[in-house]
Formats: structure tokens, C-alpha cells, sequence
């Protein structure tokens, strides 16, 4: 048995990698499934991811209290009774529940629990943040919002959000207010709110490393607008230079294209990206932004207004149709990337398993497969950064928002961080059913990490090695359940709240058999693969 190693310091690629040493994946059909052959020693590298690649949302109505998406009543319970959210009561009757501000200084369990993931991103947006008031000032929190506005982020809460990014080592990604509030007479943005935000975070002894101008103004009602995002465009740019100049200018932060339409209430050509970025002068990006949610959860059912049913359900979950959606949209916004700002690296800034806050099977180890092969796929995609929707509010969270406990996803992301180094590496060709990534080995010149899912419910797959390796099987008694094993051994906190450790269990060359849906990380050290050194 052997430990996984801690997250520190990433791997360096290769100046050289030679292609000739490539051999792809082979696979063939066995009575007992698909068989997968890889040579980790020689698979070439084709792209590098940010080391902050895994990375989390937590929303602004978060940090200051509100109206978010409702806990899915429990048999024989009565829905929440209905409370206005972002867009008002437009979806489903009981889609929103007020919660009260998040603890982010004295939540003890969940710093720790983000702490191991890091380093990552921390981004604090959403459709809540459009709408915030910052009150620049140490007095009692507003009873109410100003004119304008729709809540207020008091200085004790932004500070909350600055002591957890330091503890947890999470850079700092936020969006501002663009209401009818934060606009002049002429409905010029005002940017001084923002410039406060700045200017407060300094005086924190911090920095605000990325910012997007709004969440989500593809899809904004009423519509955002070319000749509005333009001119607000160029004000958030003159703010930058004056107030953080090595602050990343991140966006548009689009989304529900790529064909999905998921808000069929807003018409095509408003939602369109190309259109919303046509205006002059063209904005520029420091990075390139946009959201995937492949559907929304049953909360927004009533968004299919033309009749279309834009949900999904469990029994869609491994499919290759449902799955396959993740590379069709980044093959959309990679497009539209190329076009407005060329070269810019890409970050997936909200994704989860559905948008409205998840299905009910989001928190299970159902979609845990789903956020694996995600990850695996946007890698492999050219994506630099992926901001899972959320580290621990409503149903899609990696936390339990309720225990302050790991959801099965979350031991995933774990061993993602610690196994996954930013070198990504080319598995061959992916066989129907069963998905294999690999990456170069964090913390270990030369070594190999592979992953390999069997997303079959019935059938049984076997993955050919020709090096042995430490492997970390993740599985599930109940595919719709909460609960998690490693390698056939469950996973929980200990006694003194603190992680386990999650031992390898080494596995020679050869055949590996790989259970009906399971999820299985192997680490490789002594690869001596050439992109890894």
C-alpha cells in the first residue's frame, strides 16, 4: 500500500516530446467488455492546463444572504413556499429558499475541506452579483438594498472573502454590479462601486485577480446589448489601469448555446455571443470566459416555454449523448474564442451538472462519473480552468451544505488535485463506454496519471497496462446514493475531522479489471515518459 502524494509544485514538460514514441490506445470487443491497452511511457503531450485547473464558485448570494435555489422537498414534505430569486418567480414555484450569509472565517471544517483542493480559483459572481450593493463602510448593515439594487455585500463579508481566499489559497475571480443602480444618468456604467471593492481588498492586504463586468450577459433581461457591453467595456478597462493593472480582465462569461438553447425566452440573435461582442469598440479579454450547463434541473423546468423539455434525467447520466455535450460547446466557444480574442486562454467559469442548482442526483456518485469525464474532456479540450457551480451550496455543491461534509464528487476532485499534474497527455482514442485521460504525474518527473472510467451500469471492462501502477478506485453500493468507496473501503472524515488518507493499492502490469460504473486513478511514477520530465 502506498500514499498519495500531497499537492505542491507542478510538473515540468519536456522541451522535447517526441511523437514518434506516441502509441494510441487500442481496444477490442471481449465477452467480458471493452478492453483498453495504454503505453504510459509513451504517450505525447498535447496541451497544458493552469495549476489552479480545478477550481469553484461560491455565489454572491452566498457571501451576503438571499434568495438561492431550494433543498429538493423529501417525500411527503410541502414545497418551499415561493420566493423571488435573479429573475424573479419565473421558474418553477418553490425553486428558491432564503438562506443566510456563509461562514467563510470560522467554518472550520470547510476551509480545511477547500484547503485540499487548492491551489484554485475562488469566483464570486452569479446572477445574484449583478445586483449588489458594496457598502463601502463599517457602520450597520442596510435594512435594505439602495435603489437599484438587490442586496447588499457589507465590508465584514468581502473581508470573510479575503481571509478564506488567503487560508485556502484561492486567487480571487469576482464580477460587479451593472443594475440600474451602478449606471449614470445616461446609463453609462458607474464603475465606483467597483473601485471601492479595489480599494478595500488593498487595504485587506489582498488583490482582486480576475474580474468578469457581469454574469451571464448573453441571456441578461432586459438585454445587455453590443453598443452598451462595449461602452461598459471600455470603462472597466480605464478602472483597471487605474486601480489594478495586473488584474486579468476575464469574459464574456456566456452561455446556453452551442445548440442546448436553454432559454428559449431570449431570442436567438440577443443570445448570441458573436452578437453581444459585435459592438465598437470590440472588447478585449485577458481570458477567455463562458458557462456549461449541458441542461437546467427540474427548479427551471417551466424555462421550456416553446415546449421543449431542456431537463435531463438520471437515466441520461452515462450516456454518451448527455456526456458528449461538454465537447460540443467547448468546440462552439473555442469558435468564438478564436474570432474575439484569439489566443486567450479559456475558462469554463460555472459549470455544474445541470444549471438551477442541480437535479436531485447531482449530490450522488451518479454524476460523480459525469464531473470526472468533464474534467477529462475539457483538459483534453484546450480548457485552462473549470469553476465547478459550487463548492458547497444546493445540490451540485462538492460540499454539503447542511453536514459541511464531502459529496462523493468531492473525493474525485480530490484525487484529482493530488494525482493530475498541468501536462495533459493523449490516451489514444476513446472506445464506446469506457473513457481513459491521462495526465502527467504531479511531483513526479517522468511519471504517469491515468484515468480510466467504465461508464456502463451491467458491464464489466478491463484496461491493459504495461507498467504497474497504484491504483484508487472509486465506487458506489447505490449509484444514487451518497455514499463513496476507495478501493472497496468507504470514505469519511475521521474522528478528528480531518481527511483520510486514501491509499493506493499497487497493481502489476497487465490486466485491470474495471467494475460496472467506477472511476479508477492510477498513478504510474516510474513511467519515464519523456513529456513529463
Amino acid at each position: 500500500m502506498s500514499k498519495v502524494a500531497k499537492a505542491g509544485r507542478p510538473v515540468v514538460l519536456s522541451q522535447v516530446v517526441c511523437a514518434l514514441l506516441a502509441v494510441p490506445s487500442l481496444a477490442a470487443a471481449a465477452p467480458g467488455g471493452t478492453v483498453v491497452t495504454v503505453a504510459p511511457a509513451r504517450l505525447p503531450a498535447i496541451s497544458r492546463v493552469d495549476e489552479r485547473f480545478q477550481s469553484y464558485n461560491v455565489e454572491s448570494v452566498e457571501v451576503t444572504g438571499g434568495n438561492f435555489w431550494a433543498p429538493y422537498p423529501k417525500p411527503g414534505e410541502p414545497p418551499p413556499k415561493p420566493v423571488a430569486g435573479p429573475h424573479g418567480t419565473e421558474f418553477a414555484t418553490g425553486a428558491y429558499q432564503r438562506r443566510e450569509p456563509l461562514d467563510l472565517q470560522d467554518n472550520k471544517r470547510l476551509r480545511m475541506l477547500a484547503k485540499a483542493l487548492g491551489p484554485a480559483y475562488m469566483r464570486v459572481s452569479g446572477s445574484w452579483a449583478n445586483s449588489v450593493y458594496f457598502q463601502d463602510d463599517d457602520g450597520p448593515p442596510l435594512a435594505k438594498a439602495p435603489a437599484g439594487y438587490q442586496a447588499v455585500l457589507t465590508r465584514s463579508q468581502w473581508a470573510g472573502v479575503v481571509d478564506f481566499s488567503k487560508a485556502v489559497d484561492a486567487k480571487i475571480l469576482t464580477s460587479f454590479a451593472v443594475s440600474p443602480g451602478a449606471r449614470a444618468g445616461d446609463g453609462t456604467w458607474n464603475p465606483e462601486g467597483a473601485r471601492r471593492l479595489f480599494a478595500y481588498t488593498r487595504a485587506l492586504g489582498w488583490q482582486i485577480d480576475a474580474v468578469e463586468l457581469a454574469n451571464e450577459p448573453n441571456v441578461a433581461r432586459p438585454a445587455y446589448g453590443p453598443a452598451k457591453y462595449a461602452r461598459d467595456h471600455v470603462v472597466l478597462r480605464e478602472l483597471l489601469a487605474a486601480e489594478s493593472p495586473s488584474t486579468k480582465l476575464v469574459g464574456p462569461s456566456s452561455t446556453g448555446e452551442a445548440g442546448f438553447k436553454l432559454f428559449p425566452a431570449v431570442p436567438p440573435k440577443e443570445a448570441s455571443t458573436a452578437y453581444l461582442l459585435s459592438g465598437e469598440p470590440r472588447p478585449k479579454f485577458d481570458v477567455f470566459s463562458w458557462h456549461f450547463y449541458g441542461a437546467v434541473s427540474q427548479r427551471c423546468k417551466a424555462l421550456s416555454r416553446d415546449g421543449r423539455d431542456v431537463t435531463t434525467s438520471p437515466a441520461e447520466a452515462l450516456s454518451e449523448e448527455w456526456l458528449g455535450r461538454a465537447d460540443q460547446a467547448q468546440r462552439f466557444y473555442a469558435g468564438v474564442r478564436d474570432r474575439a480574442a484569439p489566443g486567450a486562454p479559456i475558462w469554463i467559469t460555472e459549470t455544474a451538472q445541470t444549471a438551477c442548482g442541480g437535479d436531485p442526483w447531482s449530490a450522488t456518485f451518479l454524476d460523480t462519473l459525469r464531473y470526472v469525464d468533464q474534467l477529462g474532456r475539457f483538459a483534453k479540450g484546450g480548457v485552462d480552468v473549470v469553476f465547478h457551480n459550487t463548492l458547497a451550496a444546493s445540490d451540485y455543491a462538492l460540499i454539503d451544505d447542511v453536514t459541511w461534509r464531502p459529496r462523493p464528487s468531492y473525493w474525485a476532485a480530490l484525487l484529482w488535485r493530488r494525482l493530475m499534474g498541468e501536462v495533459v497527455l493523449d490516451a489514444g482514442a476513446q472506445q464506446p463506454g469506457t473513457r481513459v485521460y491521462a495526465h502527467c504525474l504531479r511531483e513526479r518527473p517522468g511519471g504517469v496519471a491515468l484515468i480510466a472510467i467504465n461508464l456502463s451500469r451491467t458491464d464489466p471492462a478491463k484496461l491493459k497496462l504495461a507498467s504497474p501502477a497504484e491504483r484508487y478506485t472509486l465506487s458506489a453500493d447505490v449509484l444514487e446514493g451518497r455514499s463513496v468507496k476507495l478501493n472497496d473501503g468507504g470514505l469519511e472524515l475521521t474522528a478528528s475531522d480531518e481527511l483520510p488518507a486514501l491509499n493506493a493499492v499497487r497493481t502489476p502490469a497487465g490486466a485491470l479489471d474495471l467494475a460496472p460504473a467506477t472511476i479508477t486513478y492510477l498513478a504510474v511514477p516510474e513511467a519515464g515518459n519523456p513529456a513529463c520530465r
